[in-house]
């Protein structure tokens, strides 16, 4: 990588970070380039450089952020399964894998749970998309656990894999929200005794 590209992706990335932090406080329609461009330190005309709108950038800064997250559930599930661990582990791996980017990322899931259910935006089509590609990382291993005859052949692989994808997103968020008080090994202990019993139909 030439250093051009390495500094035009560093500008990228601070102009990715101050979007999001500025949206999830104060909402897109209240967020101006203007204030995009001082919250990351870079002039008015570098957002314009490398986004052709607000909306461009928006719609990058969803599609940035998922794939990172999908990324990775998806490296948490091949380390289980890698090691010939069981699928279901590797769905627990994944739900904490999830809460630790959500730590790392909170103001990116507010805006993304937030935006998820308004459908008259125009990069609603792009949100499908990128929420399509972090559930499919989930049902692949659930697909799999079926297949290994570790789950029921009878579970609903597309749903279930919504609901523990929405399962994460707001126990996070209301653990960061209201009970921030509590350690990640304990809410993810919370939600992993929630996979054993809900999912597996067993306690371990």
């Amino acid at each position: 990588m030439d250093s051009s590209t390495s500094r035009r992706d560093a500008t990228r990335r601070k102009l990715f970070e101050a979007a999001v932090t500025l949206i999830a406080e104060q909402g897109f329609s209240s967020t101006t380039v203007d204030e995009i461009a001082e919250r990351a330190g870079v002039a008015k005309g570098t957002v314009y450089y490398n986004f052709a709108s607000k909306n461009v950038l928006f719609e990058e800064l969803l599609r940035h952020g998922i794939e990172l997250l999908a990324a990775s559930l998806q490296e948490a599930a091949d380390e289980v399964t890698g090691r010939g661990g069981r699928r279901i582990d590797a769905l627990d791996a994944m739900i904490r894998a999830g809460l630790e980017f959500i730590a790392a990322y909170p103001a990116l899931t507010q805006l993304y749970v937030a935006e998820l259910w308004r459908t008259n935006r125009a990069w609603q089509s792009t949100l499908m998309v990128v929420r399509g590609r972090a559930i499919t990382v989930v049902e692949g291993v659930l697909r799999e656990a079926v297949a290994a005859g570790e789950l029921s052949e009878e579970i609903d692989v597309p749903l279930t894999a919504s609901a523990l994808f929405g399962m994460v997103l707001v126990a996070a968020l209301d653990w960061q929200s209201y009970q921030p008080d509590r350690s990640l090994d304990e809410v993810h202990a919370a939600l992993s005794r929630l996979l054993q019993g809900r999912v597996t139909g067993r306690q371990e």
